[in-house]
């Protein structure tokens, strides 16, 4: 005789005003990071023949490249957290609609993995940038007081 095994999540339940809060936070945050987006565009643009001239650029076209596919990810990104923060009225009307409730909080916990993922591999994106053009700066300087 054979068992049937019922997996049961474990969830954590939120109130809808929590799960309004992090959704917020989410979209605010990948507000920022389109914005800081644009002032590295700008920074690349701006340090581009320095960066020829250095003989880094080898080295920065895979972030450059890392970066505009992380720019594209955050508009699909985003669109992902307003249509999600739009469905909220599931969790706020009276009616009592279990399984989509429950569709609800798993797109809500896939989607805040996914900002989460995001974060990691933009950040370090970011950083391996701002080295990069740190270096390009310093050489310049040097470059500078050597003339």
């Amino acid at each position: 005789m054979e068992t049937k095994s019922s997996k049961r999540k474990f969830r954590e339940w939120f109130s809808a005003d929590e799960l309004h809060e992090e959704s917020k936070k989410w979209s605010s945050e990948l507000k920022f990071a389109r914005d800081e987006q644009k002032f590295l565009n700008h920074m690349v643009k701006d340090y581009t023949l320095d960066i020829i001239d250095s003989d880094m650029f080898k080295d920065v076209q895979p972030v450059v490249d890392a970066l505009n596919t992380l720019e594209k990810d955050l508009v699909d990104l985003f669109k992902k957290v307003q249509l999600h923060e739009n469905q909220l009225q599931i969790m706020v009307d009276e009616i009592d609609q279990e399984k989509m409730e429950e569709a609800y909080l798993d797109t809500h916990s896939d989607l805040g993995k996914e900002v989460e993922d995001y974060f990691v591999k933009y950040r370090d994106a970011k950083t391996k940038m701002f080295g990069m053009i740190s270096n390009v700066i310093k050489r310049k300087k040097q470059k500078r007081l050597l003339n």
